[in-house]
């Protein structure tokens, strides 16, 4: 199969949407209940999650079957075919694991194709909407086929902000004190529990800019992309004291601001 970004975001496409699908069942059943946890006992994965995972995986074993694949519940595997080597797929299967438990109907499917570049194409998709935000370098951001128009904004004090918080408790003591010196300065603050999703919505115009530290690769490998594809500007945020690494994506006006308040 070509391995040309449009290829490869159909692939992309094709094994979020099973994912998504196996998992608005097991949502709609309301009967899923955390197996286990992972960074600290307030970070659940779900039976949901793994099995997520499996449907991925098992697309891209039909579709791509020399490429490596990093999933957060199944790890890093794959590889062994040259002519795919250079290629890592990095999936999120169920991002937002807490709400999908909860009944909260805000969780999505992540997943991104990196090269030695870095992104190649990425799809954040949102089964219950039927919602599909797709991005692949040199391309337009996308939502549904049609291209997503991010926010412009450059006065902060009329920004409506997304963020999030970690598990670890020193992690958020760190981030509650940024959030009190943003939450003053700004529209208002967002908190809706999926960074795929916040970065799909910042892309989007639904929110005007995405602002979270204790990130994973997973959790932003196609988010990112999809943002700067849509006009924004991403920026990595370097690990300090107790906070540790993240991302922002904004207008280009209010990265500045932003960045003033990370302190």
């Amino acid at each position: 199969m070509s391995a040309t970004p449009s290829a490869l975001g159909v692939v992309a496409a094709e094994a979020a949407r099973a994912a998504g699908e196996l998992l608005a069942e097991r949502f709609e059943r309301r009967d899923e209940e955390a197996v286990g946890t992972k960074s600290t006992p307030t970070d659940p994965v779900s039976e949901a999650d793994m099995a997520a995972e499996r449907a991925i995986r098992e697309v891209l074993a039909a579709r791509r079957p020399g490429d490596r694949v990093l999933g957060e519940e199944g790890g890093e595997s794959g590889g062994d075919d040259q002519a795919g080597a250079g290629l890592l797929w990095i999936v999120d299967p169920l991002d937002g694991t807490v709400n999908f438990l909860f009944g909260i109907p805000q969780w999505c499917v992540s997943v991104a194709v990196h090269d030695e570049d870095g992104a190649l194409a990425g799809v954040v998709y949102d089964p219950l909407r039927d919602e599909l935000f797709a991005a692949q370098r040199g391309g337009a951001a996308t939502l549904g086929g049609r291209a997503l128009e991010a926010s412009t904004r450059e006065e902060l004090a009329t920004a409506l902000v997304a963020t999030g918080f970690g598990y670890d408790p020193a992690v958020r003591q760190a981030q509650a004190a940024v959030v009190a010196r943003l939450l003053p300065r700004v529209r208002d603050v967002r908190r809706v529990g999926s960074a795929a999703l916040d970065l799909a919505w910042t892309a989007a115009g639904r929110l005007d800019a995405n602002y979270e530290r204790g990130l994973q690769q997973w959790d932003i490998a196609a988010g990112a992309l999809v943002c700067e594809r849509a006009g924004l500007e991403v920026r990595e945020l370097k690990a300090r004291g107790e906070a540790p690494a993240g991302l922002l994506a904004a207008p280009a006006g209010l990265v500045e601001p932003l960045l003033a308040l990370d302190v």
